[in-house]
């Protein structure tokens, strides 16, 4: 049987944010697929990466990554833990969260930053191409402020794409193929009157066309990553391979 890991990073249980996840949710249902959940906030997740996490000798500096790969060889902190066995199990994951101040929230941060666990899904020998996760697709269903035209490639809010690069990289470091991201503009609790009928209206139709949207998951478009073999033994983009990215580019 599939499997689909929704996570979910909003605060308000009422949001819609958490309805359009529990549409993912109820489309991968009706597929039949296992769904797993990873309601962040509801599960009290804590996102700071700190040394009391672990079993960490008093007066040694604390150094994230080999306290993740001890703990990987002995014991993962419990939450931890119970997100990769979460992440392993998965096919597909859907990732439901607003963009807060340019960025998915700290929340969903911080869970890269504990559950991507050095050892645990990542190694200096298995990432990007040869990721521990390879084979998983991702997908973020994303919700704005701003409205489409200021979260265009031109717009005053910045490029929507680019904003969420970050957090898609971080996936494809750990294997994952990731798909282009499904965003909803516009959703802040200040429309009155007739936008807010309309916004009201825009969010019902997002909310009935996602069980189509998650019948074709396997269909989506996929955003593109250099290959390996795009860089030389320094890590450098050669020259004639394609820059797909920005971020990654030949001439500063």
């Amino acid at each position: 049987m599939a499997a689909t890991l929704v996570v979910l990073a909003h605060p308000e249980q009422r949001s819609f944010n958490a309805q359009w996840a529990q549409a993912s949710a109820t489309a991968s249902a009706d597929l039949g697929h296992e769904v797993i959940w990873s309601d962040l906030y509801a599960l009290g997740f804590d996102p700071a990466e700190r040394a009391a996490h672990y079993d960490h000798p008093a007066g040694i500096p604390f150094d994230p990554l080999k306290a993740q790969a001890h703990a990987t060889a002995t014991a993962l902190p419990a939450d931890v833990a119970a997100e990769v066995a979460k992440l392993h199990r998965a096919d597909r994951i859907v990732f439901h969260f607003p963009l807060w101040w340019f960025s998915p929230p700290a929340m969903l941060k911080g869970w890269c930053d504990r559950a991507l666990a050095h050892g645990a899904l990542h190694t200096t020998d298995q990432r990007f191409d040869t990721g521990i996760l390879k084979g998983k697709k991702a997908l973020f269903c994303v919700t704005t402020g701003s409205s489409t035209d200021e979260s265009a490639y031109n717009g005053k809010e910045g490029d929507v794409n680019l904003l969420l690069w970050p957090l898609a990289y971080t996936l494809r470091y750990v294997g994952m193929t990731v798909l282009q991201p499904v965003c909803v503009h516009g959703v802040h609790g200040y429309h009155r009157g007739e936008p807010a009928m309309a916004l009201t209206d825009k969010l019902g139709q997002v909310l009935e066309r996602q069980a189509a949207l998650i019948a074709g998951f396997d269909a989506l478009p996929e955003i593109a990553f250099n290959a390996d073999a795009d860089f030389d033994a320094k890590g450098r983009l050669r020259a004639g391979r394609p820059s797909v990215t920005p971020f990654i580019r030949h001439d500063p």
